[in-house]
């Protein structure tokens, strides 16, 4: 009889235990790094008020747009002590300029502005304009020892746009998982950092919109979905998200550091899939600087990533092409596949 009544009490923790642990999908979603965000994720309770504070960290530390925040205060050349976040952010975006060869710098903020995608608005750009500001970009000319910032020019500015929103999101993730959460879909102006299943109870999926060749950006039409089950991150970066058109002819956001122009390669749309979205962000926009085939042969090198490349060819048709390794995050073609090659 003991023993029945020790068996039927074990079988009710358990119980009780499973139902506690189902949880339930909450949705969030709001303004920061002036771009939106939406979050999903499974959990006891919702985390509002935890995620809004996380936020304000980030604000504080990576906006440039934030006069009070870190990298306003390194710009503005104040005595500041940069915080653990910056000094991440610092160092993955050094890693990797290290690695294009230059083709990632976050030191090209002078050349941002003067095209028009940072502070200021264009004006007519010249080539001793772009000299003169090329004498002070460059990401050897900035380095971090212990918690501060030594430029070797005062005229110095960072611009961590393009691997900021990508570690925004890392950062909501290591919250969640700290708060318990083992599913949750995290996306800050384009970029998303997944792990689990979604409500569903399937693995996350996001799309890859259909760029436009020409002038007029990018259409409703989804060109790919990109599926993960275990935690990674995905970044997409184009030159359909953020451009104008003058005189007839489009401007980009991407700017080239070499050459101080935007970057105008055959690449329309680079994403890539990493261990996380910081890693992802940074080498999205990096292809896209270095167009298709110089971009593919740095992936080559860096067995941590896979990518999918929308691109013009030369008769200005619209092509893809991928990793190999990307394949598995591809559904609809990893189908395609099977079916081709049984």
């Amino acid at each position: 009889m003991r023993k029945n009544i020790s068996i039927l009490v074990s079988l009710l923790i358990l119980s009780l235990t499973a139902c506690s642990d189902k949880g339930q999908y909450f949705e969030e979603s709001g303004s920061v790094f002036h771009t939106s965000y939406h979050i999903k994720y499974k959990a006891k309770q919702i985390l509002t008020d935890k995620i809004d504070s996380e936020l304000q960290h980030f604000n504080l530390s990576l906006n440039p747009f934030n006069p009070n925040s870190t990298i306003a205060k390194v710009n503005n050349n104040e005595d500041v002590e940069v915080d653990e976040w910056f000094t991440e952010v610092f160092n993955k975006a050094e890693e990797i300029s290290k690695k294009s060869g230059g083709a990632f710098d976050i030191t090209c903020a002078p050349l941002i502005n003067l095209w028009g995608f940072g502070f200021s608005k264009m004006d007519s750009v010249t080539p001793q304009m772009i000299d003169s500001i090329k004498a002070f970009v460059g990401y050897q000319k900035v380095r971090l020892e212990g918690k501060k910032i030594i430029k070797e020019d005062p005229r110095i500015l960072l611009n961590c746009s393009s691997i900021a929103k990508g570690y925004a999101c890392d950062v909501i993730a290591r919250l969640l998982e700290k708060e318990g959460v083992k599913n949750y879909m995290v996306e800050i102006g384009g970029e998303v950092t997944m792990k689990g299943v979604n409500q569903q109870g399937d693995c996350w999926r996001v799309g890859i919109n259909k760029p436009e060749i020409g002038t007029s950006g990018v259409t409703n039409d989804v060109e790919e979905i990109v599926q993960l089950c275990q935690k990674g991150g995905v970044a997409t970066s184009g030159d359909y998200r953020n451009f104008y058109i003058k005189d007839g002819k489009k401007y980009a956001h991407t700017i080239n550091p070499a050459t101080g122009y935007p970057a105008g390669q055959n690449i329309l749309s680079a994403t890539i899939v990493a261990e996380d979205c910081m890693t992802a962000d940074a080498y999205a926009t990096t292809f896209m600087v270095l167009g298709v085939e110089k971009a593919k042969l740095l992936a080559q090198s860096i067995p941590q990533i896979e990518y999918f490349i929308i691109y013009a060819d030369n008769n200005g048709q619209q092509k893809v092409t991928y990793s190999k390794g990307m394949l598995e995050y591809l559904p609809n073609r990893k189908t395609l596949a099977i079916l081709e090659n049984p």
